[in-house]
């Protein structure tokens, strides 16, 4: 039986349509869920009870579990439980302008970055649809909070997972449904090429980032495997041609790795190549895990970095470390308890 939280409005007025009803109830019970916040068919009362019926027979409301929540200063990590016993988490950064979430796409991942503790466990299957929508609201119900922007950067490739996280935009973007703006939206890739490309046909705002970490294709192969599949030659030509199709700006993320990717020459690199393109850098300060070598760079060797990146004409952003204390950091994250 399919979860309600899994249909696009769309999906739900093709369903009404095909019961012989009028598609506008499909507005109708988006408002109730994702506006009133109320998941009890019996009580959408704007709606027939006949259809109310139908809607119990055909569609479950079952919700993703709340397991574990830890906190920080300004940082809460939630660990779910699914209805197959599987486990993701999800996390929430609160700033002054705003609240917002980075979301799993996946169980697992099967990238296999060298520096991500997330890619441990290897893929055991896509999130549905509603999995991923119901981390939104099951964290906005637990911290009476309006989440107002989300990343699509927890455990898992998004793209992929690619059919279902197009569906989960079109919810959480819908001004019926969680009506969070579409430049308030980000998905990450590791560089599948050809979802960036199909993706660039997608008539959503949403933002893209790419995560490079390395400027040459040896270097990139060994952090990264899917460099072996799509090199940086192919990747920089998939990025060139979704800006051209979307005129909008990607976002290059690069993860700072102490005396891996973080020389002056190593900056040198990735202006050259990145010059001329309509992107910005995004330095990631990496986030050391108990069971990685990896190191993080320091301080001075970041801004040196970025420095140079700046004197090429490249606009480039420090991330703000968030959730390193509960291990809710960027890479950190885990589908299961894996020690």
């Amino acid at each position: 039986m399919l979860n309600i939280y899994g249909l696009t409005r769309k999906q739900l007025e093709d369903y009404f349509e095909s019961i012989g009803e009028k598609k506008f109830k499909a507005q109708q019970v988006f408002e109730w869920l994702y506006q009133k916040k109320e998941s009890d068919f019996d009580k959408f009362s704007n709606i027939k009870k006949d259809v109310i019926e139908k809607l119990k027979n055909d569609f479950t409301n079952n919700k993703i579990k709340i397991i574990r929540k830890q906190s920080s200063t300004d940082t809460y990590k939630y660990l779910f439980e699914l209805e197959d016993k599987n486990y993701i988490e999800a996390v929430v950064m609160v700033h002054n302008y705003g609240n917002s979430i980075c979301v799993s796409s996946q169980v697992g991942c099967n990238m296999g970055c060298a520096f991500c503790e997330s890619g441990r466990l290897k893929k055991v299957r896509n999130l549905e649809t509603y999995e991923i929508v119901e981390q939104i609201l099951l964290i906005e119900e637990d911290l009476n909070i309006r989440l107002s922007s989300v990343v699509v950067m927890g455990i898992g490739e998004p793209f992929d997972n690619y059919d279902n996280i197009i569906n989960f935009l079109y919810i959480i973007n819908d001004a019926k449904g969680l009506a969070i703006g579409s430049r308030h939206i980000t998905v990450s890739t590791s560089g599948l090429v050809p979802k960036i490309l199909e993706f660039a046909n997608i008539p959503l705002q949403i933002n893209l980032a790419v995560s490079l970490h390395a400027p040459y294709d040896e270097l990139r192969s060994k952090l990264m495997p899917v460099n072996k599949a799509y090199n940086i030659d192919t990747l920089m030509n998939a990025i060139k041609e979704y800006y051209s199709k979307t005129n909008r700006r990607v976002t290059i993320e690069y993860v700072m790795l102490k005396g891996v990717n973080d020389s002056e020459s190593d900056a040198i690199k990735l202006a050259k190549l990145l010059k001329g393109m309509n992107v910005y850098v995004n330095l990631i300060p990496y986030n050391e895990t108990n069971h990685i070598e990896f190191k993080k760079s320091n301080k001075d060797n970041i801004l040196k970095f970025g420095k140079i990146l700046q004197d090429n004409n490249i606009t480039v952003t420090i991330r703000k470390e968030y959730g390193g204390q509960i291990d809710a950091a960027c890479g950190q994250l885990r589908s299961k308890e894996v020690e």
